[in-house]
């Protein structure tokens, strides 16, 4: 079984999920692409959802396939966002971002009571941190934000390269018009309080930990899709 299999497996484990008239949350990045796939089969069979997604890619994917989308200000309460995630660990703790939505991901998330996470088994990991960390920063003060993620970093411990993310000749930019600063910390023992200290910098936007967001992972192997619930 290739990657593209895995992705496909655990999408159509994930979809199970997927009941008639819900209000779903629809994630960002390849996984999710298979996930829109399945669903865009089943509408036209005759499921009835309204989505709401996290990224413009999605959305012009969705509008393509025939999935019906409103916007969060038209559903703000949500039943299921179904996502990927690039690392996930024991306790459902996901790094995010790699596609750069990790904003509106995480509000797509939290507006939703549950979130089911679908990825292959190399996402999951012991510790988070091998993938680098997504922070989404404003363009205004970006070297005072630079100076002060690595200020936070020095105090928990941790060090590794900050770098903005590229695209083509220029900087990446989100949906949101922000820059990502990609942090190769390389191991994040304590992922709650670099949450908390990065959320306390004005300029960092958002970031690519989700903690105590998921609910459930749906994780394909070679084998199949086995799901994996948060450990308390």
């Amino acid at each position: 079984m290739d990657a593209r299999e895995m992705k496909i497996k655990a999408a159509e484990a994930a979809l199970q999920h997927v009941e008639n008239g819900m209000r779903l949350g629809i994630g960002t990045g390849s996984t999710a692409e298979e996930f829109v796939r399945l669903l865009a089969e089943k509408v036209a069979g005759g499921l009835k959802v309204e989505g709401v997604p996290t990224s413009e890619r999605t959305a012009r994917l969705c509008v393509e396939l025939g999935v019906p989308l409103k916007s969060l200000d038209e559903l703000p309460e949500l039943d299921l966002t179904i996502d990927g995630a690039d690392e996930v660990d024991a306790s459902l703790r996901l790094i995010k971002g790699g596609g750069g939505a990790l904003l509106r991901e995480k509000i797509v998330a939290c507006a939703s009571q549950r979130m089911i996470v679908i990825a292959d088994e190399t996402k999951v990991v012991e510790t988070l941190g091998a993938f680098p960390l997504p922070i989404e920063i404003n363009a205004f003060g970006q070297i005072a934000t630079r100076i002060a993620v690595e200020k936070v970093a020095a105090r928990l411990g941790l060090s590794g390269e900050l770098e903005l993310r590229s695209s083509g000749d220029g900087l990446f930019m989100t949906d949101g018009g922000h820059l990502i600063l990609d942090a190769s910390f390389g191991r994040i023992p304590d992922a709650e309080a670099l949450s908390s200290q990065l959320n306390s910098i004005p300029g960092v936007v958002e970031h690519g930990l989700f903690i105590n967001i998921a609910s459930l992972a749906v994780i394909a192997g070679p084998s199949g899709a086995r799901t994996l619930e948060a450990k308390q």
